[in-house]
């Protein structure tokens, strides 16, 4: 059995009701997890990670709002507290990330810094 953890982030309503619609899609693999995370590179020096994928090995499983999500354990550190939104305005569209443990960040708002 799956041990889920407790979330190191907040999903805002706008982001649920998003994900929930892209979940809805036909052709939707509905055995895929919501994988958080971050990655080496962008201007700032590590971007986040937001996609659909498979559940691995070395992941931390938790729910957020019904929607399951998996995150490496080691991603924590870099993510705790950091609340994901999604934008459906004029000037702006897309996921966008507020995150307490980073030093600075790009203007793309998808790279950062610790």
């Amino acid at each position: 059995m799956e041990t889920i953890a407790p979330s190191p982030i907040k999903l805002t309503s706008g982001a649920v009701q998003e994900l929930n619609r892209i979940r809805q899609e036909d052709g939707f693999d509905a055995s895929q997890y919501l994988r958080i995370g971050v990655k080496g590179g962008g201007c700032s020096g590590l971007s986040y990670v937001l996609g659909f994928d498979a559940k691995m090995e070395d992941d931390d499983i938790f729910e957020l709002e019904g929607i399951p999500v998996v995150m490496k354990k080691a991603h924590g550190i870099y993510l705790l507290g950091m609340e994901i939104d999604f934008q459906n305005g004029l000037n702006a569209r897309g996921f966008t990330f507020s995150n307490p443990n980073a030093s600075s960040s790009c203007g793309c708002g998808t790279s950062f810094a610790v």
